[in-house]
């Protein structure tokens, strides 16, 4: 197997990030450093990555969160503040998070071995949809929700691509909203109604394509149904 699709292979992350750890000089094969892209892995192979041993997964697993408010998407956190990993049971702390949500925001987050799949879910050229339930301050109004869809360039020159928003509810002056994104930048949702003066106090993902979060209770997963699995693979 070639290197790049056996270091994806471990969940490190897409071919072309594990090309990037090869020809850096970061993977050592039976205790030599490898930066031929071109090597093929065997069974037998030794593999560490930054000194830590490397196995290959026996098979790819899929797995769901409902993330609760107030834990980090991150593996680990220099500060030892709370990370998605502690909610993992101990047969999945091998998996890796697929993409991100921010400490104040709850809802839909994919755990996957397979680093393919979690770039494909990831890269905006694929047009992954994700959808959000939000409630913000104030009375959003259908103009401002207009120029929102057409895409909003921020006074720092960051720019967000265009996005459906639609109003669900208005009531004791708040407003609660779905809106479909497939970039997913940083705190992008929160930015954009920002911009527009409005502060949002609830943020949650409820959808990634067509896998929903469902009635998933916080703090809990479960592995995706085949189903799900194979539309990933579609993307």
């Amino acid at each position: 197997m070639r290197i790049n699709k056996f270091l994806a292979s471990t969940g490190l992350g897409s071919r072309r990030k594990c090309e990037e750890y090869v020809t850096s000089g970061r993977v050592m094969i039976n205790g030599k450093v490898e930066t031929n892209l071109a090597f093929d892995v065997s069974e037998k192979d030794e593999v560490l990555i930054d000194g830590k041993e490397l196995c290959k997964p026996k098979e790819y697993v899929y797995l769901m969160m409902h993330k609760p408010k107030g834990y980090l998407t991150t593996v680990t956190d220099d500060r030892n503040r709370k990370t998605v990993m502690e909610l993992l049971p101990d047969e999945y702390k091998h998996l890796m998070p697929v993409g991100r949500l921010d400490y104040n925001s709850e809802g839909l987050l994919l755990f996957t071995n397979n680093g393919d799949i979690a770039q494909n879910v990831m890269r905006p050229a694929r047009q992954v949809i994700k959808t959000y339930s939000v409630k913000v301050e104030g009375e959003v109004t259908e103009s401002d929700v207009r120029e929102m869809q057409k895409g909003v360039t921020l006074v720092d020159g960051t720019k967000f691509k265009e996005c459906k928003v639609r109003i669900i509810d208005i009531k004791e002056r708040q407003t609660k909203l779905e809106i479909d994104i497939t970039e997913g930048k940083n705190r992008e949702i929160r930015k954009i109604f920002d911009n527009f003066g409005y502060n949002v106090i609830f943020l949650k993902r409820v959808s990634i394509g067509k896998i929903k979060l469902g009635g998933l209770t916080r703090g809990t997963c479960r592995l995706l149904r085949v189903s799900e699995i194979e539309y990933l693979k579609t993307l």
